[in-house]
C-alpha cells in the first residue's frame, strides 16, 4: 500500500490491551505502522521527539491512546499539523471518563479527533486512520467500501433463520 504510516502511540505498557485493536486493524488492510509507548508525563522529550519528527519518519496520521489524565493526544497534537486521533482508555478509577474529558476538551487551533473510550475507540481510530489515508489512495478507498459492505453483509446474515 506504499509508504503511508501510522503512528499508534500508547501512553503505558498497560495500554496494549486496548490499542492492540487498532494494531489488528491495520494488518487487516496491510497498513504500516509503528506502535510505540511514551508518556506526555513521564518522557514529555521523547513524546515530543515522536511528534516533531513524525513526518519526517513517513507518518501521515497519529493515533494516541491515553488512559487517566490523558494529555497524550493533545501533548502530540501541540508539535504536529498531521492529524491526530486521541483515545481514551479506561482508568481503574473514573472508567474512562477523565480520559474522555481530558481528550476532548482541546482548546480551539489544537484538534485531536475524539474517539470511544476503549477497544471500539482503538478499533474506530484505526478505521478513521485509513479513512484520512484514503482520501489519496484510491485502493485503500476501495478496501474499505467493501470492509463496509461486508459489516452489513455480517448483520444480514444474522436475521436469517
Amino acid at each position: 500500500m506504499g509508504t503511508k504510516k501510522i503512528l499508534i502511540v500508547m501512553g503505558s505498557s498497560s495500554d496494549e490491551k486496548y490499542m492492540s485493536e487498532c494494531a489488528k486493524v491495520l494488518d487487516g488492510f496491510s497498513i504500516e505502522y509503528d506502535l510505540v509507548v511514551s508518556s506526555a508525563h513521564r518522557t514529555p522529550d521523547k513524546t515530543r521527539e515522536l511528534a516533531t519528527k513524525a513526518k519526517d519518519n513517513g507518518y501521515s496520521v497519529i493515533i494516541a491512546g491515553a488512559g487517566g489524565a490523558a494529555h497524550l493526544a493533545g501533548v502530540i497534537a501541540s508539535e504536529t499539523v498531521l492529524p491526530v486521533i486521541g483515545v481514551p482508555l479506561p482508568s481503574s478509577y473514573l472508567s474512562g471518563m477523565d480520559a474522555l474529558l481530558s481528550t476532548v476538551q482541546m482548546p480551539g487551533g489544537i484538534p485531536v479527533a475524539t474517539m470511544a473510550i476503549g477497544e471500539a475507540g482503538a478499533k474506530n481510530a484505526a478505521l478513521l486512520a485509513l479513512e484520512i489515508l484514503a482520501i489519496s489512495d484510491d485502493t485503500l478507498y476501495k478496501r474499505l467500501l467493501e470492509y463496509r459492505q461486508s459489516l452489513a453483509k455480517n448483520v444480514a446474515k444474522k436475521n436469517q433463520p
